[in-house]
Order: structure tokens, then C-alpha cells, then sequence
């Protein structure tokens, strides 16, 4: 499984910004996805999943309103777009194969390698 994110960047509050994940190794098509992300010094937060089909998506609290998840199936590409940022989103932005339960739980797959694009919101 490889999920490479792209799309991060350093953006002013009340900017947006929208990131990639594209993946390779497995059937994309087949499975639930994920954004998840991490500030400094904090835990890892869920923000968001998709099913497969693209046609349920699902929300924590923080992201509901200001962040759309999307998928492409014929591209093999997740996406997140981030909208009205605010300081309080600068973290690691990963993806991940799994469910708002993989991840929660612990068992989501972000990949050989777990990377994330970092997004910096700063005036």
C-alpha cells in the first residue's frame, strides 16, 4: 500500500487550500478512506472519511462545514478541501485506508511509508 499526500502549503486564516492523497497497491476503488491529522504536541485527530462509491461521507465536529472530502475512483486520488482555515488547523495531513472505526481503532493503513503534507495557517 502506498498513499502519498500532496497539496500542503503555508496560508493565511480564512484561506483555503485543497490536498491529494494518491494511492497504488491495492484495489482504490474497494475500500473506505480517510483524512486524519496531526498537530503538534497533540494526539492524532479523525476529521473525515469517504465509502467507497464516494456517495457517504462523514465528518468530525471541526471539519463539518469548512472541509469536503472527495475521491476519484479512476484516478486513484482522495481528496480534502479545506476551506475558512484557522490557526488551530496547522497540522500533518494524512490519508488513510480504513474508516472513521480503522481509525479510531487503530488499525487504518497510511501506507509503507506514512508521510502527510503539512499545512501551516499563519498570518
Amino acid at each position: 500500500v502506498q498513499l502519498v499526500e500532496s497539496g500542503g502549503g503555508v496560508v493565511q486564516p480564512g484561506g483555503s487550500l485543497r490536498l491529494s492523497c494518491v494511492a497504488s497497491g491495492f484495489v482504490f476503488s474497494a475500500y473506505d478512506l480517510s483524512w486524519v491529522r496531526q498537530a503538534p504536541g497533540k494526539t492524532s485527530e479523525w476529521l473525515s472519511s469517504i465509502n467507497a462509491f464516494g456517495d457517504s461521507t462523514y465528518y468530525a465536529d471541526s471539519a463539518k462545514g469548512r472541509l469536503t472530502i472527495s475521491r476519484d475512483n479512476a484516478l486513484n486520488t482522495l481528496y480534502l478541501q479545506m476551506n475558512a482555515l484557522e490557526p488551530d488547523d496547522t497540522a500533518l495531513y494524512s490519508c488513510a485506508r480504513g474508516d472513521q472505526r480503522a481509525v479510531t481503532l487503530g488499525y487504518a493503513d497510511y501506507g509503507a511509508r506514512r508521510g502527510g503534507t503539512q499545512v501551516t495557517v499563519s498570518a
